[in-house]
């Protein structure tokens, strides 16, 4: 597999407006800069481009549907970290021998916490926050091995469902491994939902502990406990709740240190008893639900550790000097695996939130410091929402540079981006350009996984050149334990998700209505099937569901279908080409992929988020637009269209100027006319996990949307 042509990274380039003349000799200094610094620049970095081309996997045999191996594991698959560690427990054991004295999880303290009144007289929380306070190893485990036998005290019984509903922190860690300890069986909740998908995660698991947070306790479990009748003990990670009297009776509520002590007084032998099996119940993972209510993956010992097997491979030199920064919800496979690859290899995990993770985020008081200041991560997991919002932040502030800064900044990105397609670093640039904008993130991150749904080229290419830091794509689902394919750091291609992991193994299945088929020339496509011991039990309580999405083979390997449309490339990497829910047959025939249009559209400054819409009753399509306030506010300056936001975000006028920049961006994407959006709705809202319109990894909620502009739809079908 060859780099990006020229034309790929011509189309990514930043446009920059110098005089002719000074621009011929600016690229005349360059060219002679690059052929003097080659050799010794060669010689430093090494060039990239020979490893790129390399084969990363192939079929293991010639038939057009042979699955795909890494070729590091072509004779086998991977499953397991350490010989004899097959359980949770006995990883975070040898952890906590081999690391005893190291620092494993950490927490900033809130010292001061402050109401701001905003000049739209709206009311914002700021925090200023201190050092970042660290438990050992040894003191995780101790904590852990207390509140588990406390658990154990209050009555919680092996292999029976336990739940937790809580913030990213360390205490949910600790919770975790405690159950893991003592075969407990996580059943794990995001803490956005909403009410009736929370009744439903605890009621069908049948629950009669949860663990929780203070403030969720107060605004989202206090509502609904009435409605789940088997709730027995509540216990808070973080101390007393304000008020005790208002659950009914019989549910009582505890602090996680009151059961932890509980624990500690009791008389129990060192090991807890009933240790798990690597295929009992490790989590019960509730999806994010969005194609519906959600959906309880069960996933065993041995399929999160074969996941992590599989991905911890893929990050060179990861070991005792490495920082994570854990700020996305654990109670999503991306963030629990990357927190348990970091916590078997002796790295330190800090703790932090989207609202304080970085200088300028919501909650920080200004002229104080964001986590990643203060932490200073060398590796950090991002879904594409959270990359795709620092691309468009930092390229507002490129555009409110002077002229010379912002042509220095533009020169030099244009110039990284050539040396990267090439396969060679910058340190020059890296060291005098980009290092204020590297320093957002802390100015050490040396790796960026992204997952739970694809990253645009552009916002990829951006995040190369000004994080200095290869970002490696992920592709996994719940399903398959978070586990399926990651790009190698090395490999600086755009639009892949890499070669499947270690641990398992790919394979295309023809879909004949979408047209994709295994023998397709010049590269095989089909539905992707993902193979191997990261492959989940299936869905809880839900025989019908599991039986359609999973199989075994004549072999005895589970497989998991999991409606995603891929495509391989000669060097063995994945591309995602596609998805079966997201095609739709227009009226005429036409097949339309609204992921494929979103992704074209979504990285335009002017859109922050857009939902593309179609059916099989009508010949186009529409879309809803949650434009960019300070972008579609300059757009209605220059048209000289006053009024509110609501105002401007209604305005039929508005509607026509974005749709004129949606249709011109979406011709030179190369969208067919069928595919582009004939009419919109700008949404002057934004569109979060809590307001139920995209899930917690910012997955748009398709049914929740369509039901959310249903009399939009009706407009702009032509029927109101």
């Amino acid at each position: 597999m060859s780099t990006p042509g020229a034309s790929a990274t011509a189309t990514m380039k930043l446009k920059q407006n110098i005089n002719p003349i000074l621009l011929c000799l600016i690229n005349f200094v360059i060219l002679v800069y690059t052929i003097l610094t080659y050799i010794p620049f060669y010689l430093i970095c090494g060039s990239r481009q020979a490893r790129s081309n390399q084969l990363k996997a192939k079929p293991v045999n010639r038939q057009p549907n042979a699955a795909y191996r890494s070729i590091n594991s072509l004779y086998g698959l991977a499953s397991v970290l350490y010989p004899g560690c097959d359980t949770l427990d006995k990883v975070f054991k040898y952890a906590e021998i081999k690391f005893k004295e190291k620092r494993l999880l950490g927490t900033r303290e809130v010292l001061i916490e402050e109401d701001e009144v905003q000049p739209n007289g709206k009311i914002f929380k700021k925090v200023i926050l201190g050092d970042y306070n660290w438990m050992s190893y040894e003191e995780v485990y101790v904590r852990a091995f207390n509140f588990g036998n406390g658990l154990r005290v209050l009555g919680q019984k092996p292999k029976t469902n336990i739940a937790i509903f809580c913030e990213t922190r360390a205490e949910w860690m600790i919770a975790a491994q405690a159950c893991f300890m003592y075969n407990f069986q996580l059943v794990t909740l995001y803490a956005t939902l909403g009410g009736p998908a929370i009744v439903h995660g605890l009621n069908e698991t049948e629950v009669t502990n949860i663990i929780t947070s203070k403030e969720l306790l107060q605004t989202k479990l206090k509502e609904i406990v009435s409605l789940v009748p088997q709730l027995r003990h509540i216990i808070t990670v973080d101390g007393k709740p304000t008020t005790w009297s208002e659950f009914p009776k019989g549910v009582i509520v505890h602090t996680m240190a009151a059961v932890q002590a509980l624990g500690a007084k009791s008389n129990s032998v060192n090991t807890p008893e009933n240790r798990p099996t690597p295929s009992d119940i490790a989590v019960i993972m509730y999806t994010s639900g969005s194609t519906g209510l959600p959906k309880g993956v069960m996933i065993s010992h041995s399929n999160i550790i074969a996941g992590i097997t599989g991905m911890a491979e893929r990050i060179p030199g990861l070991g005792e000097e490495d920082v994570y920064i854990g700020y996305l919800p654990l109670a999503h496979v991306l963030e629990l695996s990357a927190e348990l690859v970091c916590l078997s290899h002796g790295c330190r995990i800090g703790y932090s939130s989207p609202q304080t993770l970085a200088d300028q985020s919501t909650k920080i008081k200004r002229g104080s410091k964001g986590d990643t200041s203060m932490l200073k991560p060398t590796l950090m997991a991002a879904v594409p929402e959270i990359m795709d919002r620092i691309y468009k932040n930092v390229m507002n502030k490129v555009n409110e540079m002077s002229s010379f800064q912002r042509n220095l900044f533009i020169l030099a990105y244009n110039y990284k981006m050539e040396q990267l397609s090439k396969g060679y670093c910058t340190p020059l640039c890296d060291r005098f350009i980009f290092r204020k904008v590297r320093s957002l993130l802390g100015g050490n991150i040396r790796v960026l996984l992204c997952g739970g749904a694809p990253l645009s080229a552009t916002t990829q290419r951006f995040m190369n050149i000004c994080f200095c830091c290869p970002v490696g794509q992920g592709y996994g689902l719940t399903e398959s334990a978070g586990a399926g394919t990651i790009t190698e750091v090395w490999d600086y291609n755009t639009g892949r998700v890499g070669a499947p992991l270690v641990c398992c193994e790919i394979k295309l299945k023809n879909w004949e209505e979408g047209g994709y088929f295994n023998t397709d020339k010049p590269h095989p496509r089909g539905e992707i099937l993902i193979g191997g011991p990261n492959v989940t039990m299936g869905y809880y309580k839900n025989d019908a569901k599991t039986n359609a999405d999973f199989f075994e083979d004549e072999h005895g390997q589970r497989w998991l279908c999991t409606g995603d449309i891929g495509e391989f490339d000669p060097d063995g990497c994945l591309k995602i080409i596609d998805r079966k829910k997201d095609l739709v047959k227009l009226q005429a025939g036409e097949y339309v992929s609204l992921g494929k249009v979103e992704a074209a559209l979504k990285n335009l400054p002017l859109i922050d988020n857009i939902c593309a819409y179609a059916n099989s009753y009508h010949s186009y399509v529409i879309g809803f637009v949650v434009p960019n306030q300070k972008e579609l506010t300059e757009l209605a300056r220059q048209k000289e269209l006053r009024g509110t936001w609501e105002e401007i975000c209604n305005s039929p006028e508005m509607e026509k100027e974005v749709l004129k920049v949606l249709s011109e961006a979406a011709v030179s994407a190369g969208l067919e006319k069928f595919e582009i959006p004939v009419k919109i709705r700008l949404s002057p809202d934004p569109w979060t996990p809590e307001t139920g319109l995209v899930t917690d990894a910012f997955k748009l909620k398709r049914k929740e949307l369509k039901t959310h502009y249903q009399e939009d739809i009706e407009r702009m079908y032509g029927g109101k």
